[in-house]
């Protein structure tokens, strides 16, 4: 795919990921540590957003959410991580398609 085309299809995924920053920057840090699970729900979020898409991450995240209750044991509970990854997270948190670089760089193709 064209690059220009991978970042249009990765838009939606970065604006998921800059509301999920902007909570976690803004709202989050009114309530205060209360989460039972590590990473915090809103960072599970962000983590699977970033993974999976903002779909299938905002699934993950809704059963995080629901499984995060006064009775939950809590603990460390990390995002399932793929197996192929296509994508690179900036520092920022964006997701980008990852560089291409040719195997042999004395090689041209015309």
């Amino acid at each position: 795919m064209n690059r220009a085309i991978l970042t249009l299809w990765l838009l939606p995924r970065n604006l998921g990921v800059l509301l999920l920053r902007l909570y976690r920057a803004v709202i989050s840090p009114l309530y205060g540590d209360v989460c039972r699970y590590y990473p915090s729900c809103s960072a599970y979020a962000l983590g699977a957003v970033q993974e999976y898409g903002l779909i299938v991450g905002s699934f993950f995240a809704a059963r995080r959410v629901l499984r995060c209750h006064p009775w939950a044991e809590g603990g460390i509970d990390d995002v399932p991580l793929k197996r192929h990854r296509r994508f690179a997270v900036t520092s920022f948190g964006f997701v980008v398609p990852l560089a291409t670089e040719r195997a042999d760089p004395h090689v041209w193709t015309s």
